[in-house]
């Protein structure tokens, strides 16, 4: 597995707080921008970084996330743009993890091992693949593995014990826990539950165990933040960047400017769950 991951969360056990995950759709609105929004997130707080590969048939996204997909399809992003994305990343900041996040289609046309060397090539750490369950693990999870590329996987609320340990199995990295039946960007959930469903998996594995879905403000990182090893967010911060765009679309003089302000926010919630649990 590649050392970014690993050294970052142990990193973040050492501080005694949660990771800020963000999510971000790679060429929305357009690649100049989409790498401005990357290069701006570690500074602004996000410890691990989320790469969205555009696809036009989503399944898991609610309409933020697919309006975001579409945008950045129009304006020409491929997978190999996103690759490309990561790369030009990892000319300014050889540190944050980077997980890329989508669907199995695009990658199965641009062809496993390509990918997977282009891939780590580009500098990522970690796959998460929505449409390929462990069933099928020989597809892309085990050849990813065999190249030292993190296969993370999502658990769900439906996710029972009996399942657990086949959803664990070949998942590294962090495990992605789904807080909600549905799509991205719905309601937060009830962080007494939360709270209950991390413990249940860390029954299960010594991975971290970081929450997504519903994580819209500080205030929600903080209460999610206070019983996971990370918070995830991407529907807020999608969000921003489409209120930030002109009339016609394009990005303005403050879309970069404005998801850096809110992750800043995030951050701040983020880094403070841990002390509240501690007092």
């Amino acid at each position: 597995m590649t050392a970014r991951m690993d050294k970052r969360f142990a990193a973040l056990k050492a501080e005694g707080r949660p990771a800020l995950v963000t999510y971000f759709m790679g060429g929305d609105p357009d690649y100049e921008t989409s790498l401005g929004i990357m290069k701006a997130l570690p500074e602004a707080g996000a410890d691990v970084i989320e790469l969205g590969m555009p696809f036009s048939d989503p399944m898991a996204d609610g309409p933020a996330i697919q309006l975001a997909g579409q945008r950045a399809l129009k304006a020409g992003q491929t997978l190999k743009k996103t690759l490309q994305l990561a790369a030009d990343f990892r000319e300014v900041d050889a540190d944050t993890p980077i997980v890329m996040m989508g669907y199995y289609n695009p990658i199965y046309i641009y062809g496993v091992d390509k990918f997977l060397d282009d891939a780590l090539a580009a500098g990522i750490d970690g796959l998460i693949v929505v449409d390929l369950p462990p069933e099928m693990d020989d597809e892309l999870c085990i050849p990813a593995i065999r190249k030292g590329i993190n296969f993370i996987r999502l658990a769900t609320p439906t996710t029972d014990d009996k399942r657990l340990p086949t959803v664990l199995n070949n998942t590294s990295g962090f495990v992605y826990y789904v807080s909600m039946n549905g799509i991205t960007g719905s309601a937060l959930p009830d962080p007494s539950l939360v709270s209950g469903a991390v413990k249940r998996i860390k029954q299960h594995t010594d991975l971290p165990v970081c929450v997504g879905f519903g994580v819209k403000t500080a205030e929600h990182a903080k209460l999610i933040g206070a019983s996971a090893d990370g918070v995830v967010v991407g529907t807020a911060i999608v969000n921003q960047i489409a209120t930030s765009l002109t009339k016609d679309g394009k990005a303005s003089a403050d879309t970069i400017q404005a998801v850096a302000t809110l992750v800043r926010g995030l951050s701040t919630g983020t880094r403070s769950a841990r002390l509240v649990a501690a007092e």
